[in-house]
């Protein structure tokens, strides 16, 4: 488990290392646990959080609340007039639940 877990958080710092948000095209930095997913837009020139979602209050399956979760962080997005972003996965593959989130974003109207 020790190697897993050290080959996750080496992923996770080199796709951060060629990641960097910025006012006008922030990260979209996707979290997911075990139950939950968290979504943010952070602008990394100044360190703080545009806009964020997650799927606390949602019902339905795991992957389903992943796209709640894209569709609603889009539309924040949009009403701060955000269209482009920079996609940041976490370290995890974009497969499942972070792909579902993704998509749904772009459907809503963010760019990436």
């Amino acid at each position: 488990m020790l190697l897993k877990q050290t080959q996750f958080l080496q992923r996770r710092r080199r796709i951060r290392a060629k990641i960097v948000g910025t006012a006008a095209r922030p990260r979209l930095s996707v979290s997911r646990s075990l139950r939950h997913i968290f979504a943010q837009l952070i602008d990394d020139a100044s360190g703080k959080t545009i806009v964020c979602a997650s799927d606390k209050n949602l019902k339905g399956t795991k992957t389903e609340r992943a796209a709640a979760v894209g569709k609603e962080l889009a539309e924040k997005g949009k009403k701060a007039g955000i269209t482009e972003i920079l996609f940041d996965r976490g370290g995890r593959k974009y497969h499942g639940r972070v792909k579902a989130l993704a998509e749904k974003a772009r459907e809503t109207g963010l760019t990436f």
